[in-house]
């Protein structure tokens, strides 16, 4: 599986032969209308299902072998969710693709009016390391169910996933539906996007990459999709229940080792419970991976040594109160907890995407919002509160894309629920039905019968402005 994903620079540029035959073919085959209908749609997500179902240990093993995953976090994360988002999909499309009817001003009767879901075309997807397989074939299922095409790209870092994925794709499609390109992200995506027109470029990413992709797309005026991140604080409130918050903050934290873009990267703890729940934290974090968390077998690991380096460099800032621990050549963090923290020590000026929590403590809420400012626009929020006017307070008053209140991350296993950023986390929104909106735009039509026609628009115009006037002011 590996040679079939390591590449090198000789073979990621020679990746732009094969594209031009595939993009050709491609249009061809978006252009004959094949992807269009629902009932060719509906075979290829099931098709799709059915693969992944006969590879799914494979699958595993290589997360695992990616990213250490425990095989119960390959599975609820990755291969679970991307089942129940088929499973969605496939029951829901037919009323997702039904024309919407919508009102007819009177000036213009007896015409009707509606609203029709139409592919975009050729879409690029462009997965990440830390969901290596969900995060490239969570997008592909909203690509197919919105009729289009897609060139896929997913990344080197986790090359034995990379190597599933377009093991997969090959056993399921033929590539003038979908296809794989393996190769450097920095050279692949670049290569591709400024030498075609996509009809829609779906990233997820951190946001110094996607600032790249908007600039790349914007040269084609092609619509993008940014997935990316940013610092998603808790908040815990007095009225919290301090062992619930704290036992949810440590699994969201150690969850994909910390490593999930909605992952919690600071805690804002009331001062009036601040040592309390500090101290619930510990025993959570210490209960989930023992007291030696290297031996933990459902704790996973850094995805490489640059990763590393960097999230260890975080444990300079401030005061570690808990673990600390680290071991280079296992890529290994232990769960930390930092106290005494600064606003301008390192740790809190980027996404820290590990298991590194900083705790800071408040005792006015105005003071949570000035922490959150400072990186202002999560990707997420959570907020632990019994009492109702701490939550609405803080939902109302925080700009975030999505978040739970009492619980951490699981709002993006709801297909119902739309997941996207807001600002510098992301642009456009995907899951379930806002997945098949974003890979699909509305055609409007007005539609005008033959069996009258209103005389009123046709000169000579003579006593026709005073009807006008009347039926535009109906």
């Amino acid at each position: 599986m590996v040679a079939a994903a390591a590449v090198n620079i000789e073979q990621t540029v020679d990746f732009l032969d094969r594209a031009e035959r595939v993009f050709q073919a491609q249009q061809a085959f978006f252009r004959s209308g094949a992807t269009r209908p629902i009932a060719f749609r509906k075979q290829m997500l099931k098709r799709l299902r059915q693969s992944v179902e006969r590879r799914e240990k494979d699958i595993s093993a290589a997360l695992h072998r990616d990213l250490r995953k425990s095989e119960f976090e390959a599975f609820a994360s990755e291969i679970g969710v991307f089942y129940q988002e088929i499973r969605h999909t496939l029951r829901n499309l037919s009323d997702w693709m039904e024309p919407q009817r919508v009102p007819t001003p009177m000036i213009f009767f007896p015409s009707s009016s509606r609203i029709m879901r139409d592919p975009l075309g050729q879409v690029l997807i462009m997965g990440p390391w830390n969901y290596p397989f969900l995060l490239i074939m969570h997008p592909l299922v909203s690509a197919i169910a919105g009729g289009n095409t897609a060139f896929l790209k997913p990344s080197e870092q986790a090359p034995h996933t990379a190597a599933i994925v377009e093991e997969i794709v090959r056993e399921t499609f033929e590539e003038e539906f979908v296809a794989v390109f393996q190769g450097f992200g920095h050279i692949v995506g670049p290569g591709l996007m400024e030498r075609y027109h996509f009809d829609h470029v779906f990233f997820t990413g951190n946001p110094t990459v996607g600032r790249s992709i908007m600039e790349l797309a914007a040269r084609q005026l092609t619509p993008v999709t940014l997935e990316l991140g940013g610092k998603s604080p808790c908040i815990v409130d007095v009225s919290a229940d301090l062992t619930q918050a704290a036992r949810k903050i440590a699994w969201s934290k150690l969850f994909n080792a910390g490593q999930t873009c909605v992952a919690p990267d600071y805690v804002l703890v009331h001062a009036d419970v601040r040592d309390a729940f500090l101290e619930k934290l510990k025993a959570a974090f210490a209960s989930m991976t023992g007291e030696d968390p290297r031996q933990a077998p459902d704790f996973g690991r850094l995805i490489n040594r640059k990763r590393f380096d960097a999230v260890s460099s975080y444990l300079a800032s401030g005061r570690i109160a808990y673990g600390g621990q680290t071991d280079a050549d296992d890529l290994f963090i232990a769960p930390t907890i930092l106290t005494d923290i600064d606003p301008a020590d390192p740790v809190m000026q980027e996404e820290i995407f590990g298991p590194v929590l900083p705790l800071i403590t408040w005792s006015d809420r105005s003071e949570v919002l000035d922490w959150i400012e400072r990186n202002p626009y999560p990707l997420a929020l959570y907020v632990f509160a019994k009492s109702r006017d701490a939550e609405d307070f803080f939902i109302n008053n925080v700009r975030f894309g999505g978040g739970c209140v009492n619980n951490g991350i699981i709002h993006v296993g709801n297909p119902d629920l739309p997941f996207g950023g807001v600002g510098p986390s992301g642009i456009g929104q995907y899951h379930g039905k806002s997945g098949f909106e974003t890979f699909t735009r509305p055609k409007s039509v007005l539609k005008s019968p033959t069996w009258f026609d209103v005389p009123l628009w046709y000169p000579p115009y003579k006593d026709h402005l005073k009807w006008v006037k009347l039926l535009f002011r109906l």
